[in-house]
């Protein structure tokens, strides 16, 4: 049975670390430390000198978490069915709304699948060339459907949901991943065995999209988990290896391995955001997709209430309480 204290754990995991990393995204880590005058230790307005992130104040969250939800809204409409036209209904519906095609909130693979979906044309060979990662951002709520024992359903459902603007292996792979350490997570599994289930997912994910050149994740996750272990008693030589050597840039292959690397390092939801924000790169969608994997394993109730309220008034184009109670409703 799934526990809806994880799952509202997931969705406010996710909230939080993308509005955690706001403020520096796509920042060098020089930036950032002048910027802030050392490191973000909280939540803060956009600023004016960053072109993404000045269209966002305190505790709002980005295109990680709206589309992440748009995809939700998408699937109970359409009783849990991944039906393409409802699903990029939803996505154009948040992207119109908010203006993301003038104000360069989408990402670049998605703002050219869903341009051509817009003009009334294929996107497939955009969408099987896709190595940004868009597919990862916004999937951990699915991985909050499924038990653990269902893992040929969730990688399904994450291939349905991605295809959209992302089909290549690497895309699906990476998406499985931070899905499959999210259901990992909520069945309360060892972090051990969350790397490990995350890498199961990521393996049949692979083998359902299009063939790339691009790195693969499981190789890159391995090496962020021998980062992870040697320096795990100095968390600053972890970030700056991570920054370094794994990347925190916006490929697939840098920024998931990066973001479930955090998760497994800080295993909390609050240190999690924090180091995701300071790590320079794609800093809100890497803090997305870890600080939902924390959120996942620990709950909502280890997060911090005054967060959550935060998330809540700043967001109210969403409800996480009645998301999360539709979720517990779903049935595969």
């Amino acid at each position: 049975m799934r526990d809806k204290d994880k799952i509202l754990g997931t969705l406010y995991g996710q909230a939080i670390g993308d509005a955690m990393g706001m403020p520096s995204e796509l920042w060098p880590i020089q930036k950032i430390r002048k910027k802030f005058d050392g490191k973000i230790t909280d939540f803060m307005d956009g600023t004016q000198d960053n072109e993404i992130a000045l269209n966002f104040s305190r505790g709002e969250y980005t295109d990680d978490t709206n589309q992440a939800f748009a995809i939700l809204d998408a699937l109970i409409e359409a009783h849990w069915e991944p039906k393409q036209e409802i699903l990029v209904k939803h996505i154009m519906e948040w992207a119109n709304k908010v203006g993301a095609w003038k104000n360069n909130i989408l990402g670049p693979s998605s703002k050219a699948a869903l341009t051509l979906i817009k003009e009334g044309k294929d996107p497939t060979e955009v969408t099987k060339k896709a190595l940004t990662n868009g597919a990862g951002m916004r999937i951990a709520p699915i991985g909050s459907l499924f038990e653990t024992n269902q893992i040929d359903n969730l990688v399904k459902m994450v291939y349905q949901v991605t295809k959209i603007t992302h089909s290549s292996d690497v895309s699906i792979s990476g998406a499985s991943m931070i899905a499959g350490a999210v259901t990992a997570g909520i069945a309360n599994y060892s972090w051990d065995d969350i790397i490990n289930y995350a890498i199961k997912a990521n393996n049949k994910g692979l083998k359902l999209g299009s063939p790339t050149w691009a790195a693969k994740n499981k190789n890159r996750l391995e090496i962020g988990i021998d980062i992870a272990d040697k320096y795990a008693n100095n968390e600053d030589e972890f970030s700056k290896q991570i920054y370094e050597t794994l990347g925190t840039g916006t490929m697939i292959s840098e920024s998931i391995p990066a973001a479930v690397s955090a998760a497994y390092y800080t295993k909390d939801v609050q240190k999690c955001a924090i180091l995701c924000s300071n790590l320079g790169g794609d800093t809100d969608t890497i803090g997305a997709m870890a600080t939902a994997i924390c959120g996942a394993k620990n709950g909502a109730s280890s997060i911090p209430i005054e967060w959550k309220q935060l998330i809540d008034k700043k967001n109210p184009q969403h409800n996480i309480e009645e998301l999360s109670d539709k979720i517990i409703s779903f049935k595969n």
